[in-house]
């Protein structure tokens, strides 16, 4: 009943619209701080998740700090450029109201990285909100850019109720 009511009631995207700007505008100051200072540099966040990964109660679970020592840190350039235009867009397309499900589950996805990684600040909060954006689907996403996107991408993605197929010896 509650699900329903987040996904069908008209008054709830109202709300829905308010925590996604907020979300938006979060996101977007995040990744557009980083973009524009052109100092964002994740290796000292990541080594520093790495050293909490040991003790009796590690603040970051050993597969995460594995995951972060043998993944990301090797790669850290790249996770450099993705982290901040990842936020960005995030917080572009909740703003926007594009994409919405899309953009709430990548900022999900980055919320609980960084809470892997020891963090907290606010991404509980973000979290819980962006859960109610997510479970709201298109209602959360109706005052803004899907309301019109998403029926177009309809039309072009199925055709008349059918979905259009490749031909198998093509």
């Amino acid at each position: 009943m509650f699900l329903q009511l987040l996904k069908e009631n008209r008054y709830v995207s109202l709300i829905l619209t308010a925590l996604r700007i907020y979300l938006g505008w979060q996101w977007l100051q995040a990744g557009l701080g980083k973009i524009t200072s052109g100092e964002f540099d994740a290796s000292g966040f990541m080594y520093g998740a790495v050293k909490n990964m040991t003790g009796e109660h590690p603040s970051v679970q050993p597969w995460w700090g594995n995951f972060l020592k043998d993944v990301a840190i090797p790669y850290v350039d790249f996770f450099n450029v993705i982290v901040p235009w990842g936020e960005f867009l995030v917080g572009l397309g909740l703003l926007l109201g594009v994409f919405t499900s899309f953009s709430v589950l990548m900022g999900l996805t980055m919320n609980f990285a960084y809470m892997f990684s020891g963090t907290t600040s606010t991404n509980p909060q973000m979290i819980v909100l962006g859960m109610f954006i997510l479970a709201a689907g298109f209602n959360a996403g109706k005052i803004g850019l899907d309301r019109w996107l998403n029926p177009f991408l309809k039309s072009v993605l199925f055709k008349e109720g059918k979905q259009t197929r490749i031909p198998q010896d093509a």
